[in-house]
């Protein structure tokens, strides 16, 4: 494997095509496509400041790395990444991308990041102002995820999410086959939309959760008091630990809790209208 270390480069295209190439305490300035169309590239202590730097990589590792907000769009339509210990300061990361792992990675501005993905796994990640994260992914585990942003995971399938706190409006709408284990979701609108949306050992909060959702289990969760109006046109099987604040006309299944303070059954509830409640 050939190695460049304590080199800059900048312009366009500087590294266009390389193969087997390790990059140690490299910078990549103002410039496009710094190794676009590459295989087999190792960047260890490099720092990328250049827009669209990996692009069409096929085979790439990235480690101790920072990737300013001028690197922004920087990896799309690659394969086979593995990035770590790594801070992405650049928004729209992450495009198309097939097969990808990040551990101890810190996205600060994760606007329109992870877009198309299939074959994600996340772990030690931290994202903020991540609006509309993994929209149309799939193939996704994730732990210990931090996440502030809203919108995220729609439309995304096969899903599976653990030890995380997530911070966010409407996530997982229009899902298929996500289940989430043991951690925290706060923000309105949840799971509206979705297939086989399942959740366990979780804490939910926001107002008009899980409606409209098919096939919907919920296992041993926890509602905050401003989770209110819940499961509206929803097939739902839940086992909900304490109390509920309300219950809007679920379709059908059952919802079992401590306590549900208001059940709301009205004129427009949806057949076959016959969830079990109590």
């Amino acid at each position: 494997m050939k190695l460049i270390a304590n080199k800059e480069f900048g312009g366009e295209r500087p590294l266009y095509c390389e193969r087997d190439l390790r990059l140690k305490n490299v910078v990549i300035h103002a410039g496009e496509s710094a190794l676009k169309e590459t295989a087999n590239i190792e960047a260890e202590d490099c720092r990328f400041e250049g827009k669209y730097p990996f692009w069409c990589c096929d085979g790439f590792t990235v480690r101790n790395c920072l990737f300013t907000e001028g690197a922004r769009a920087a990896l799309w339509y690659s394969r086979g990444l593995l990035m770590e210990d790594t801070l992405v300061e650049a928004p729209k990361m992450f495009r198309e991308m097939d097969g990808m792992t990040l551990r101890r990675v810190r996205i600060p501005n994760a606007l329109e990041t992870m877009w198309g993905c299939r074959g994600v796994e996340l772990d030690d990640v931290e994202v903020d102002k991540g609006d509309y994260l993994f929209m149309h992914s799939s193939g996704i585990k994730i732990n210990n995820l931090r996440l502030q942003g809203n919108y995220s995971f729609q439309y995304c399938s096969d899903v599976e999410i653990r030890n995380s706190v997530l911070h966010t409006k409407d996530a997982f709408w229009e899902t298929r086959n996500v289940t989430v284990y043991d951690s925290v979701i706060e923000g309105e609108y949840l799971g509206w939309y979705s297939r086989n949306l399942r959740l366990v050992n979780c804490r939910i909060g926001g107002t008009q959760p899980l409606c409209y959702c098919e096939n919907l289990v919920l296992e041993n969760c926890t509602f905050e008091p401003d989770a209110d109006l819940a499961f509206e046109y929803s097939g739902v099987q839940a086992q909900i630990e304490g109390p509920v604040t309300s219950v809007k006309n679920p379709r059908t299944g059952y919802i079992k809790a401590g306590s549900i303070g208001e059940i709301i059954l009205d004129a427009n509830i949806k057949a076959p209208g016959d969830c079990k409640i109590g």
